[in-house]
């Protein structure tokens, strides 16, 4: 993915990693379309950052999806760029059904099928353009889970191995798939998260990530140094230390 002069379409970008990554690579000189759910944050948005497009789109909803993509392609029939970033992460005990199973269903729903969703509906228009990218977005806890969110440990680390396959079958095309690798970023994706010391401060993931993505365009994977300690445990050997590190001592309480 070349740095600049793109069209990108980000849903799910409202706040946290997804609008920091919008407002960087409009900075970059590319077209940018922010997504999201709530009206207000995209007027907010839209206020904030003349030139920046937003558009209603809950990924959780396949008529949403069909909508955004109509107004999308219609107004930036150059589009040749879809981040896939619109994700939930919920605190779970498997030990209650009653507990967990709502949340899986809405994790799985959001972080699983909305990028297939979206891939689904732009991934004709990007075999058109002679340029194009679908970035998806996994997760250090795609590689390394984190005891108290089983579903999305588990959503991210199907959104990897989507992010794999679909590349092989992609190879014959213009699209190349690139997976962005998160570590923890203090945003608000869970309570406190975003004045935790151990998470990565925003502005230097972003920095970082798209630093990478200028060095090394067709990389398959953008892995931040924070997040190679996940990444790689199990590669190194030393898997079953990492989990620990990251869970505690408390790695068989309950939430």
């Amino acid at each position: 993915m070349n740095i600049s002069g793109n069209t990108v379409f980000v849903p799910g970008s409202t706040s946290g990693i997804g609008l920091a990554l919008a407002l960087e690579l409009r900075a970059r000189g590319n077209t940018v379309v922010v997504g999201g759910r709530r009206t207000e944050l995209l007027e907010r948005i839209s206020a904030a950052h003349p030139g920046i497009g937003t558009v209603h789109i809950d990924t959780a909803d396949p008529a949403s999806i069909a909508a955004a993509t109509e107004q999308v392609l219609t107004d930036h029939p150059d589009l040749n760029v879809l981040v896939t970033m619109a994700g939930v992460m919920r605190v779970e005990d498997w030990h209650d059904p009653a507990s967990f199973l709502a949340s899986a269903e809405e994790t799985v729903t959001t972080n699983l099928l909305g990028p297939i969703r979206l891939v689904a509906a732009f991934v004709e228009h990007l075999r058109t353009r002679p340029d194009a990218t679908i970035m998806t977005v996994s997760s250090g806890l795609a590689f390394t889970p984190l005891r108290l969110t089983p579903s999305y440990n588990a959503s991210k680390a199907a959104i990897h191995m989507l992010s794999e396959s679909i590349r092989l079958q992609l190879a014959d095309t213009s699209v190349r798939v690139m997976e962005l690798v998160p570590p923890a970023v203090r945003t608000a994706l869970l309570p406190g998260q975003e004045d935790s010391g151990s998470a990565m401060p925003l502005d230097e993931f972003v920095a970082e990530a798209v630093g990478l993505i200028e060095a090394r365009p067709d990389a398959k994977e953008i892995q931040v140094e924070r997040v190679k300690f996940l990444r790689h445990g199990e590669a190194r050997g030393d898997y079953d230390q990492v989990v620990e590190a990251i869970n505690g001592p408390a790695v068989h309480s309950r939430p």
